[in-house]
């Protein structure tokens, strides 16, 4: 009896709550929420989605979770999907008040979701993708042995954050490469049967240009250039490749929108439970879950925190402009709401923060750069705009090294050369040097990488069976 009252209270608390919402004109796609215990939870935390392929990894994720949880030491209130209709999963065990925020939370992610321009381009059923996309892994590891499919994963990881994803229509076809590419781009038969016409139109591009590298310019998007060109893949292989890239693609707009998309939502639960009718207890409970949301570090930054005060920022300033604002910009007051629904409409982490990332925020909020004196961390500047540009590099490429495909037919025996796009950020050479083994699975020929170190241009390289590193003159 107490749990179905518990669910009806639930029910009706979302129904006040996805009206509240909707009068402040958040728009979201229909909600299915979903409560489930500690280990399913974390289990769709560890794996990102509910459907997912196996893989070691996750199940080492989900180890870490589990036992912050255990140990009071973290805690996952929530996780919602992308898609349509949206789907998000309640931790039981939730007090009423923790569930009426997580709601408010969660459908303004809803609302993200939907009307931010990085993510009109992503699929809303890969919940459905993902699963048939398990069940062709699990016939290959029947097919050609766990231990086999899972080590080419292995590789396939290693080297999934190197994508490109401003160009969706290079997708790499699942069901294999053949000779019908001129056929599959005439009578297209799946979303990723474009990627046969990619070579045509660069070939098209340069009729009466003698080509002289492989590719004609850098490729940035590794994984596909790979898929598409490794003699080494078989058909099943480049499927896996095919998969991992389409969910990185999915996962990315999510990745390079953290700051923007939590801040938004905590703006949103903080306004949505203002207006609800809290007792003193339930008012007590949820300030102090919210505060717990918007604690800070000296060591890290919040992304629901900052998040939430640029927003809030923001409102203010073209709520109430000052003089110098209204003469410079023509600003003239009482847009402030209207304002913040066009930035989340319209910018990622990157803008965000180098447009709307103001001093008066920076020196509130006590942002700094430091880094570490032998075995002591000390602040290096505190200048505003060197910490806001500071902060801004750092989201780049969503924080992970540039490196783009500079020859494939090195040598003219089929080598693959990468160039690190280096930009005064050094690679961790001990990852570098772990992860060309991998790149050589995949190519099945020697690869090499060049990067600086030292200010020096160093090329590593694997051959298949030990590495080396040469400083180029």
């Amino acid at each position: 009896m107490k749990l179905q009252e518990e669910k009806k209270q639930l029910e009706r608390a979302l129904l006040l709550i996805s009206a509240k919402a909707r009068e402040f004109d958040l728009d979201f796609y229909d909600m299915f929420f979903e409560i489930c215990p500690a280990d399913i939870i974390y289990t769709f935390g560890a794996y990102s989605m509910p459907t997912r392929y196996s893989h070691w990894s996750f199940g080492k994720a989900y180890h870490k979770m589990k036992t912050q949880y255990d140990y009071n030491l973290g805690r996952i209130y929530e996780m919602v999907i992308n898609s349509d209709p949206c789907y998000a999963f309640l931790l039981e065990g939730n007090t009423l008040i923790q569930n009426k925020l997580v709601m408010a939370h969660v459908l303004a992610h809803c609302d993200f979701f939907k009307n931010n321009v990085h993510f009109q381009k992503t699929s809303r059923q890969m919940v459905e993708s993902m699963a048939v996309a398990a069940n062709r892994f699990r016939d290959y590891e029947l097919r050609y042995g766990q231990a086999r499919v899972e080590s080419f994963i292995d590789a396939v990881v290693a080297i999934q954050d190197h994508i490109e994803p401003r160009d969706l229509r290079k997708n790499v076809k699942t069901s294999g490469f053949s000779q019908r590419q001129t056929d599959h781009a005439k009578n297209p038969e799946t979303p990723y049967d474009d990627l046969w016409s990619i070579g045509e139109n660069r070939a098209a591009d340069n009729v009466g240009y003698e080509k002289k590298t492989f590719p004609a310019e850098p490729e940035k998007d590794l994984v596909m250039f790979i898929a598409q060109y490794s003699k080494e893949l078989a058909e099943w292989q480049r499927d896996i490749m095919s998969v991992i890239r389409q969910e990185m693609l999915y996962f990315w707009p999510q990745m390079e929108t953290k700051i923007m998309n939590e801040g938004w939502a905590s703006y949103w639960h903080l306004r949505i439970m203002r207006e609800m009718e809290l007792d003193e207890a339930e008012a007590v409970e949820f300030a102090k879950m919210h505060s717990d949301i918007m604690q800070t570090s000296k060591t890290r930054l919040n992304p629901y925190t900052l998040g939430l005060k640029i927003f809030e920022n923001i409102e203010k300033r073209w709520d109430r402009p000052t003089p110098e604002e209204r003469e410079k910009y023509g600003r003239p007051g009482g847009q402030g709401r209207e304002k913040i629904f066009a930035v989340r409409a319209t910018e990622n982490d990157v803008s965000f923060l180098r447009n709307y990332l103001t001093k008066e925020l920076v020196e509130e909020m006590d942002l700094y750069l430091y880094e570490k004196a032998g075995y002591d961390w000390k602040i290096i500047e505190k200048e505003w705009e060197k910490v806001r540009d500071a902060i801004v590099s750092s989201l780049i490429n969503c924080g992970y090294p540039y490196i783009v495909v500079q020859e494939g037919d090195y040598n003219k025996r089929g080598e693959l050369y990468l160039k690190h796009e280096y930009e005064d950020m050094e690679l961790d050479v001990v990852y570098l040097e772990k992860t060309l083994p991998h790149v050589y699975t995949l190519w099945g020929r020697p690869v090499h990488l060049e990067t600086v170190l030292d200010n020096k241009p160093v090329i590593f390289s694997y051959d298949g069976g030990k590495g080396s590193r040469k400083i180029l003159a």
